[in-house]
């Protein structure tokens, strides 16, 4: 099965690009709703995923090394600065089932790239969680 029919493309995507700010990171990620969103670079190769945890942490680390948190503070670290890369992997656009089925356990999405690293849109939990189900209902009938 081609992965590719379940892609929620790119320009339907909320994400965020690594040079943002804390803050401009923080309230992009608010208004989109999610807890989790991913980072992109200049030439949209992917980069990580951000998640609320994230900001919460780096926000406390950062309040440990100054007197007090200001929004103008937040504005002197950037994206990459808080970012866990490599912590949630992106798969390539020609990965099967079963693997992306492996890393949706993480998130509630999976972050997909094309051949050059760059970012194309991601997989949600809920789709692939229903071709899984379907796939199982058919198989039952038979």
């Amino acid at each position: 099965m081609n992965i590719a029919s379940f892609l929620l493309p790119k320009v339907e995507v909320s994400y965020l690009h690594d040079q943002m700010t804390v803050r401009q990171g923080l309230e992009k990620l608010r208004r989109s709703g999610y807890s989790a969103i991913p980072v992109i670079d200049g030439e949209d190769r992917y980069v990580g995923v951000v998640s609320e945890g994230d900001f919460l942490w780096n926000i406390l680390e950062y309040n440990e090394r100054i007197e007090k948190i200001t929004k103008k503070g937040l504005e002197k670290l950037t994206l990459r600065d808080i970012i866990q890369s490599g912590r949630i992997q992106a798969v390539c656009i020609d990965t099967d089932m079963e693997q992306l089925l492996g890393q949706a356990q993480y998130q509630n999405f999976v972050p997909v790239i094309d051949d050059r690293n760059v970012f194309i849109g991601i997989i949600t939990r809920g789709d692939i969680i229903k071709y899984f189900v379907k796939k199982q209902l058919e198989s039952v009938k038979d």
